[in-house]
């Protein structure tokens, strides 16, 4: 049966439909297991996904087209040779049409007579982008408005025995926008809404009427690539009697000596019937208890506890330990279903505590104070579905590995995939996850706010069992851009309106940021610290550079033009977000580019450099620190070693701050598209300079050094729990290894603060030797076999008289399934960056200095796959003083 849309919403309330109606309720899904439950061990439930056979066309279009689902658009475009790739040169332009026209996916997909004698039988949508009609056998069974959730319909009615077609609509999210723009009224501040590159009006910025990641619409480090489809997989799911629809694990209290909890079920039946629910860990049932279910949801408890529980910690406090939990649901010995989830046990707190100065801002991990390293994160591709599950793997071991122990996940992006969650649950990985808001003012009508609501129930059950998520925060930037209490502070937003507007925009502010969401997450995943902005001081207050409370974004150095030793005097209680640019590594660059574009200024360079201070602002830096090279291929190198230098400049000056300062997330770990950026790593996953940097200054135990015109001061962090008493050694040494002064102490390392180690005059050290021509190794020796360490250098790069062209001997053996590379000079080799020429993959250490007479043995990873042996003689080898 056929209905039209109108005629079929007319029916659905006519007499005769009711009971029809009842049979087919449009659910936004608020109890939706993970995604990675299985029901293989539930004896009456059935699953499939349906992934085959897809085909899209343009809506006005006759041929269809082969689709990969999941997937996009512009992927599938790409894939029949319709566009050119968006990433390279200037294509991203060639393809903004896209966005402006309305798309169609089809596929047919086979059911048996057994899966529709089942009670319930449901299409679930886990992602759809973002305006969907969904048509099964002809019939429209969804109308989706929200890629942040999914759906469940119950399709039984319309679903037959054998083939069944299902059709998808999706209209265009820009005429969408353009609609609700227009019915709003007047437009809102939406400052990376790159409207005018899409071919729209600088005043038709429509990203923030839709419920839809903000990048897609462009930013300071992105494209403009707004794309459409089936984002996340549909499945088909059928079942009797009843399902576990959600399963929440609530950590009452966890100690050492006792896990208290609460396994708290959402059923779902189809009939009233007595039911067996137990709580299963490793094949032990901890608990087991006899309810009556109703039709409908039902909601039942069962508390229980665990003796001595293995904690969940951060790496350097301890294992990232994970229970194996299990829901399972029986009628008599019948199992009906099964869900499970990997919990981690621990207590997560934000300490905010009056003291001398100010309000203190920190997490505590099951008692113990945990600074706080690591980096705002954004998706890994404009594209979401193309994302491997291998590349998941690297970021987050790449996060890890540069001994961070926390992510932000920016609310400019999405609610990531439960792979991401689940990889930060096994690595000890605390995640700051925020609302999907951000650096825009948003409608507060009522079908908005009803959306936002759905979108954050969905979201905070679906991730409130990973161990990893400590903290939900509104949004990014808004509170401190608007500025509401300082008529003449913010980013000038609210002086554009008129008393009236401006009125409307805050009370929709105030709604979903100080009622909706925190409400959202009191109630479904209780005891978890909630904070309604980043930055935000408190309520009332704003969080401007110098404030002693709350969270602050300092972007005085790059945005304001200050040096980097500014990062030393702008230091809050914890800083969430500071940065600075470099561009991506040349290898990275020729994917994008071809040899005429090889120049910052030209036409691709600067659509590749969001930011429109970007290329020469890094210029300009670079100036004062570097010489500045002549080749385009040294200039993107040296612009990496700046911004290494820069950043771990500002994360020794927030770790030295310890325990005034209790965290420090640069902006930002990665890239959605290959671009000159603030990232860490390229969008190919490549270290830059930084992130090999970064992991030196995050290590558990940091030497910090403060260099200014009188003294060079000296301290040692430590994240550790435990004193630590050894000796501290300075070895002043010449470029070419001799030894010119030395100085020595014991000291006793303090347990989780900063120590100062002690304070040496300028004015003594240049008496000792020219600054240009040496730098001091520092040790701290305290009987491990390898001493804590750090190089000073004492004047600028550009200043230093590096030995020209340094003889690096090289040994290459290959291993099992990698190679080792070791490294000897006689003189000082600065930066040196190492590289195959026709092979790609990951080396243990890279940009580092090599002293003098210093073997040095790193490893090489390929990630070729084949039997291909690399030599010697494909090695290439850059130094600072190669560029000079």
């Amino acid at each position: 049966m056929e209905v039209s849309r109108q005629n079929r919403f007319q029916m659905l309330n006519s007499p005769i439909f009711t009971s029809m109606k009842l049979l087919l309720p449009i659910v936004l899904l608020t109890n939706l297991p993970s995604l990675s439950n299985s029901f293989v061990n539930a004896q009456t439930m059935f699953r499939k996904t349906i992934s085959a056979n897809w085909q899209f066309k343009g809506a006005q279009e006759k041929d269809w087209l082969p689709a990969t689902v999941p997937g996009t658009v512009h992927t599938d475009l790409l894939a029949n040779q319709l566009i050119g790739d968006p990433f390279y040169r200037t294509n991203e332009k060639e393809v903004q049409w896209i966005d402006k026209k309305d798309w169609e996916y089809q596929t047919q997909f086979f059911v048996e007579a057994s899966t529709l004698s089942k009670d319930r039988v449901e299409l679930v949508f886990e992602g759809l982008d973002t305006y969907a009609d969904v048509y099964l056998n002809g019939q429209l069974i969804l109308e989706a408005d929200n890629f942040f959730v999914a759906w469940r319909v119950n399709v039984k009615p319309w679903l037959r025995s054998g083939e069944n077609h299902l059709r998808i609509y999706f209209h265009s999210p820009i005429k969408r926008g353009l609609q609700l723009l227009k019915e709003y009224g007047f437009g809102l501040p939406a400052i990376n809404d790159q409207s005018e590159n899409g071919g729209l009006k600088k005043s038709q910025k429509v990203s923030v009427f839709t419920r839809k990641p903000g990048y897609h619409y462009g930013w300071d480090w992105g494209p403009r690539l707004v794309p459409s489809g089936i984002w996340r997989p549909i499945t088909l799911e059928a079942w009797d009697t009843a399902k576990i629809s959600d399963l929440y694990f609530h950590q009452q209290m966890v100690t050492k000596e006792r896990a208290l909890l609460e396994a708290r079920f959402t059923i779902e039946a189809t009939k009233a019937t007595d039911l067996q629910l137990s709580v299963v860990s490793e094949g032990t049932v901890l608990a087991q208890q006899q309810f009556t279910t109703q039709v409908g949801n039902n909601q039942f408890t069962i508390p229980f506890y665990i003796a001595e529980p293995k904690r969940w910690w951060t790496r350097e406090l301890g294992e990232p330990h994970l229970y194996r939990m299990q829901g399972q649901m029986k009628d008599g010995e019948q199992l009906l279903d099964t869900v499970e989830h990997r919990i981690g046990l621990r207590t997560i707190k934000v300490i905010r505590e009056e003291d001398e100065k100010g309000e203190s801002f920190y997490f505590e991990l099951n008692g113990v104070a945990v600074f706080a390293k690591g980096a705002n994160y954004i998706p890994n591709d404009v594209f979401i579905p193309r994302v491997s599950e291998e590349q998941y793997r690297r970021v987050i071991n790449s996060a890890t590995e540069a001994n961070m122990n926390m992510l932000r996940v920016w609310g400019g992006g999405f609610y990531e995939n439960d792979l991401f969650y689940q990889l930060c649950d096994e690595q000890g990985l605390l995640v700051w996850q925020d609302f999907m808001f951000a650096c825009s003012m948003y409608p507060g009508h009522e079908d908005f706010l009803n959306k936002v609501k759905s979108e954050a129930v969905y979201n905070i059950r679906r991730l409130r069992n990973h161990a990893s998520v400590a903290l939900w925060c509104g949004n990014n930037e808004m509170d401190i851009a608007w500025s509401q209490y300082k008529e003449f502070g913010g980013w000038w937003w609210k002086q554009r309106y008129g008393r009236r507007k401006r009125k409307k925009i805050w009370q929709a502010y105030e709604k979903v940021f100080h009622d909706i969401l925190p409400a959202a997450v009191k109630v479904h995943q209780p005891g978890i610290f909630y904070w309604p902005s980043s930055p935000y001081a408190g309520p009332g207050e704003h969080s401007f550079v110098k404030a002693t409370k709350g969270d602050i974004h300092y972007w005085g150095v790059w945005h304001g033009k200050e040096p980097f030793i500014a990062f030393r005097e702008n230091i809050g209680r914890f800083m969430s977000e500071y940065g600075f640019q470099s561009f991506p590594e040349f290898k990275t660059v020729q994917k994008y580019t071809i040899p005429e574009d090889w120049d910052i200024e030209s036409e691709v360079m600067a659509a590749h450099q969001r930011s429109g201070i970007g290329n020469l602002r890094i210029r300009s830096y670079m100036e004062d620190h570097f010489r500045l090279p002549k080749k385009f291929a040294h200039l993107l190198y040296v612009g990496q070693l700046l911004q290494a230098k820069g950043m771990r400049m500002g994360i020794e000056a927030h770790r030295i701050a310890k325990p005034y300062c209790m965290g420090s997330l640069y902006w930002q770990l990665n890239d959605c598209w290959p671009v000159a950026s603030w990232s860490s790593m390229d969008y190919y996953q490549n270290w830059k300079a930084m992130q090999y940097h970064t992991r030196e200054a995050f290590k558990p135990l940091l030497i910090g050094a403060q260099q200014n015109k009188q003294t060079l001061d000296l301290f040692l962090v430590s994240d550790l729990l435990s004193d630590l008493e050894g000796t501290i050694s300075l070895n002043m040494l010449s470029f070419n290894g001799d030894q010119c002064w030395s100085d020595s102490k014991s000291i006793i390392v303090q347990a989780n603060t900063t120590t100062p180690i002690g304070q040496w005059k300028v004015s003594d050290l240049q008496k000792e030797g020219d600054f240009k021509k040496v730098v001091i190794e520092v040790l701290f020796n305290y009987g491990q076999e390898e001493p804590a360490s750090q190089l000073i250098f004492l004047t600028k790069e550009k200043n230093l008289q590096l030995p020209k062209q340094p003889d690096i001997q090289t040994i290459l053996t290959p291993k099992e399934d990698h190679y080792t590379l070791s490294l000897k000079t006689k003189q000082l080799a600065k930066n040196v960056f190492i590289q195959f020429a026709d092979a790609e993959g990951f080396f243990s250490d890279n940009y580092f200095d090599l002293l003098p007479n210093r073997e040095k043995t790193i490893t090489f990873k390929s990630k070729d796959q084949s039997d291909r042996v690399l030599t010697i003689d494909n090695l290439e080898i850059l130094t600072l003083a190669d560029t000079y």
